[in-house]
Order: structure tokens, then sequence, then C-alpha cells
């Protein structure tokens, strides 16, 4: 939710960041100015901050980057997952004052300016990073030029009135509104159908690659649509909001399952598939932000670096199998946090189905987890044969 103007300002524009616990922290303007409220979350990369401002994922969050200095490389075409910045707002300690990056075509600042991004540089990050660790992660508003003057009361009213994450459904904001195709960049396998939640360019290019005319539909796509591009799978991708709001998709996930279409869902795409199986998810308290973050695949034993944005998780036994309580048969946790335990990956045994909470496209982030989209082709390839053979 986010109300901006973007006029002038000097450098030394005042800004404050106001929490609905009534935290307050002083800083200067950075980007556009004006008023912006979102939820305060932390990503913890030290780089890929263009891929993260750009991924539709962060839409309604004001992202607080926990690496000091932010910028240095400026902003360039190439490296966009999409069309517009979506973040909510920014929150930087130490703003680049120069671009020193031969790739770059304009700064950050006039990227965020550009765009009608209200931010915050200048305030303690650390110290609202171990903040918002210790209560969770809180709605929060941006008030910079003349709106940094309103009384305290009314900033806080503000806040506190904006919805909560909770509850939210967000995909139908960043998801294309008519579909589109992607032409296979290898040796063709069929058409992929793309369930656009809140996809980045990097994931349609990796799928594209492993040989699938990608067939980006909607979010608000019905299984006959999906049945209408004449699938050999289907895919489910990122995006932001509550899975719990996502009946809807879930609802078409289930008929995907039942045709025994091969699924590959990443991020929110895992969440709704574990909504499909029957299972629940739940608010995390701070989420997964970054490009840092370990996680053990079951199945090799092999321990990956890997790049996420999740607020939400879903419930599940990390041990042993489990029966999917919609009756898919045998189910298990394929991969786990190591940080804090939390489900990263689900596997149907008894249907061609598996998940992850990651982004294995990793834009930005370590390619520790690009393997995924060959064991998805492999899934695909392996149905198709078993399809032929009857």
């Amino acid at each position: 939710m986010t109300a901006t103007t973007t006029g002038n300002r000097s450098p030394l524009t005042s800004a404050v960041l106001v929490l609905e616990d009534g935290t307050r922290l002083t800083g200067r303007a950075y980007g556009a100015i004006g008023t912006t409220l979102g939820e305060v979350v932390f990503a913890t990369g030290m780089s890929g901050y263009q891929e993260t401002l750009t991924d539709p994922s962060y839409a309604g969050q004001i992202v607080l980057q926990t690496a000091p200095h932010i910028g240095n490389t400026g902003m360039n075409r190439e490296d966009d997952e999409s069309g517009r910045i979506w973040v909510a707002g920014y929150i930087v300690r130490d703003p680049a004052r120069r671009v020193s990056n031969w790739r770059a075509e304009e700064s950050l600042d006039d990227a965020l300016v550009r765009d009608g991004i209200v931010g915050i540089s200048g305030i303690d990050t650390r110290a609202l990073t171990r903040r918002i660790r210790d209560t969770g992660s809180m709605r929060g508003g941006i008030f910079s030029g003349a709106d940094a003057d309103l009384p305290a009361e009314e900033q806080l009213r503000r806040v506190t009135a904006a919805p909560e994450m909770a509850g939210q459904n967000l995909s139908a904001s960043v998801s294309v509104t008519e579909a589109r195709v992607i032409p296979a960049a290898a040796e063709r396998i069929g058409n992929l159908a793309v369930l656009d939640l809140g996809v980045k360019q990097s994931t349609l290019d990796n799928l594209a690659g492993l040989g699938f005319d990608v067939h980006v539909l909607p979010q608000s796509a019905s299984f006959e649509d999906i049945r209408a591009v004449d699938p050999v799978a289907v895919f489910y991708s990122n995006g932001p909001g509550d899975p719990s709001a996502s009946d809807v998709q879930v609802a078409v996930l289930r008929e995907v399952l039942d045709a025994r279409l091969p699924y590959f869902g990443i991020c929110f795409g895992n969440q709704l598939f574990g909504r499909a199986l029957g299972l629940s998810t739940y608010k995390l308290t701070f989420g997964h932000r970054g490009i840092n973050q370990p996680v053990l695949d079951k199945v090799t034993g092999r321990v990956e670096i890997t790049a996420h944005n999740h607020g939400f998780a879903v419930d599940a036994p990390v041990e042993g199998s489990f029966d999917s309580p919609h009756g898919y048969g045998s189910i298990e946790v394929s991969h786990v946090g190591l940080n804090d335990r939390v489900v990263e990956g689900l596997r149907a045994h008894d249907i061609p189905a598996f998940s992850v909470q990651y982004h294995p496209e990793a834009a930005a982030g370590p390619h520790d987890a690009h393997y995924l989209f060959a064991r998805f082709r492999d899934l695909v390839i392996a149905d198709i044969a078993e399809k032929d053979a009857k």
C-alpha cells in the first residue's frame, strides 16, 4: 500500500520509519518522496539488490537490506526480473554516492524515483534487523518530505490501519493478465503451463532452456485453461501473499494432480502444493529472505546455499514419510532449512510432483540448487515415456 510523490529533494530531506509497535527511526529520504506502508522485512544478501527489488514476490513489503552499502553497481535492464520495482518501500544504511560499474544504465536512486518507491537511508539497519528478529515482521511506514513532519500519532495510526500480510491474496496484482509464450531454447520436450503468481524472468528463461515451450498463464487460469495449452507438465511460480488466501489456485492444482500431470512448484508454489496435498501453512516470525540460506537436500545429503523470499511455510513432519490427507499417496519432506528446521521442499512418491520453498534460478544468488530444473526435466521425460508405453 503506497502513496508517493516524486518531487525534488536534497540529500538532507528528512524521513522517518515507524513500526506498528511504536518504534521510530529518523533518517534521510531515499528514492521518491511521500508515504509508503507495508510489511517491514529484512533481506540478508550482500549483493543482488536489483533482482530483489524487481522480484514480484516482494510486493507489499518494505525491504530492509542488512548489508550496509547498497547501490554501488547501479541498475541495468538486463538484470531486471520483471518490468518494474515491486517493493512497497526500501531501507538502506549507506546508499552509494556514485555508481561504479560498466553495466550500469542508471543509479538505484533514480530507479526508485522513476517507479515511485519511497525509501529511507541513514538509519541503524543492524538495530532494526535485531528488532525484527526479536519481535517478528511488522507493519511499518516510511514518511518523507512534508509527511515526515506529520504528528507521530497520525503516522502510527496510518501504519496500524494498514492491512497485515496474513490473509492477503496479492497474486492478482503481479501476474500477467494475458497468456504469453516463450519458445523452447533447447531440444523441444513439449508445452509447459506456468501459473504466474509473481514469476521471475530468470525462472522462465531456465524453463525454456530445458526444452519447454513455456506458456505463462494468468493467476486466474482454470484447469480448462491449462488443459488448452496441451501441457506435458505444470509449474507454479513464486509470488507474494498468504497461501491460505489462494483457495482458487489450490483447487486448480488438485485438478492438475488428479490428472497426473507432472508438477513442479517453487516458493509460493511449494506452499500451494502443500495445501493441495491437505497440509496447512503458517506465518514465520520473520521469514527467510536473502541469497545465503543453508538447506539440506535429504535425497542426496547435500547442503545447499540457496536464495529465499518467503514469510510463510508448510506445516509437515520433517522426518520420514506420511500419507497425504487428500489422498495423493505417500509424501516426504525432501528439503529442510538448517537454521530453523523449516520445511523447504516436498516430494510425492505416488504421483509425479515435487516442490521447493526457495528459488533454484538464484537470480541473484548461488547456483547450488540449479540441479532442480534438470530433476524436473527428467521427471517429465520419464512421465512421457511411461505414458507412451501404455
